[in-house]
């Protein structure tokens, strides 16, 4: 479910939880109510009338959502998409229906008139976000780690990622909504990352460049760790896309210490890998989704980040892998 602004009246925008499918919006009979000041059998009577004057087909027009009731039950709910929410906002008397109406007319002639529409309330949202996302950026950029390299990967991950938002606001996209992703997402068990851990592990001793505390697991750390992305939520997954998999299992890696040492470097190891292992590792056009310089300034992001701006850096990341 998402939230979507319906119309703004006097008291401030009024916002509903609604389904989003099928490139379009839909509302429940008792949403509408509370949309449009109305009792259920005003509600009611408007949708059987639009249906019986044939201006609506129903069986286009009407989907069944399940719905969490206030027992904590979940049932099957007749939802009505777009046509029938604007229908209705056309034939119901009331103060809100109104508004609405004034709202609706006034969208539609904006749109005619300029071809595109604003939603004001997620501009000012976004450009917050973005403005949080930069000081991010700077605050890393006095971290005394940085270097050449990882100072150019800063400056690839600002530049590639106002484009992105510059480029979607003119849609009135969100640059940090969600991105829609890729489902799926097959993540490594704990024994073969363990294995693969103690592999570079290995290589870096060597080099001369970890200890045998590097990748040490902290009790059950790791496993909890990816315990937790596989969880669902009302059967659905809590993580469903590869984006959103691979930016938490950095996220957590690199903040949760499931390591005595070298959570930066086993949690960009453990993302690299997830992404090739799902065949995520490029974009469309054949280039990686994100270089090793960029994956060193997004690791070392996710590490200056306080816990407040979780969202805003997993939404980062998200949309930094999102292949176009």
């Amino acid at each position: 479910m998402n939230q979507i602004e319906i119309y703004q009246n006097e008291e401030g925008a009024l916002e509903l939880p609604v389904a989003l499918k099928g490139d379009t919006a839909w509302l429940s009979q008792a949403q509408m109510i509370l949309l449009f000041g109305r009792d259920k059998s005003v509600i009611s009577r408007h949708i059987r009338n639009i249906f019986k004057e044939g201006e609506l087909e129903r069986e286009a027009v009407v989907a069944k959502y399940a719905t969490t009731a206030e027992d904590g039950k979940t049932y099957q709910v007749d939802h009505y998409n777009l046509d029938v929410i604007i229908s209705v906002g056309y034939r119901v008397k009331s103060q809100q229906g109104v508004r609405f109406r004034q709202w609706a007319t006034k969208t539609l002639k904006q749109h005619l008139i300029q071809g595109y529409t604003i939603n004001q309330q997620r501009f000012e949202r976004n450009s917050q976000e973005l403005e949080q996302a930069l000081k991010l950026i700077n605050n890393a950029l006095k971290n005394p780690e940085i270097n050449k390299d990882t100072s150019k990967g800063l400056a690839e991950i600002v530049s590639r990622y106002t484009q992105t938002f510059l480029w979607l606001q003119r849609y009135d996209e969100g640059l940090l909504d969600e991105p829609v992703g890729k489902s799926g997402g097959q993540l490594i068990s704990t024994t073969d990352a363990m294995q693969a851990l103690n592999t570079l592990k290995a290589q870096l001793i060597a080099k001369g460049e970890a200890t045998s505390l590097f990748a040490q697991p902290r009790g059950d750390g790791l496993d909890s760790l990816l315990g937790n992305l596989e969880q669902t939520v009302f059967g659905e997954p809590a993580y469903p896309t590869i984006e959103s998999k691979a930016a938490h299992l950095l996220y957590f890696v690199v903040k949760n210490h499931p390591f005595s040492d070298g959570n930066k470097r086993s949690g960009a190891f453990l993302f690299v890998d997830f992404l090739y292992r799902n065949h995520h590792l490029y974009a469309d056009n054949g280039e990686p989704v994100i270089n090793d310089t960029g994956l060193a300034a997004l690791t070392l992001l996710v590490a200056e980040s306080a816990p407040d701006q979780k969202e805003t850096i997993i939404r980062l990341i998200m949309n930094m892998l999102a292949r176009s």
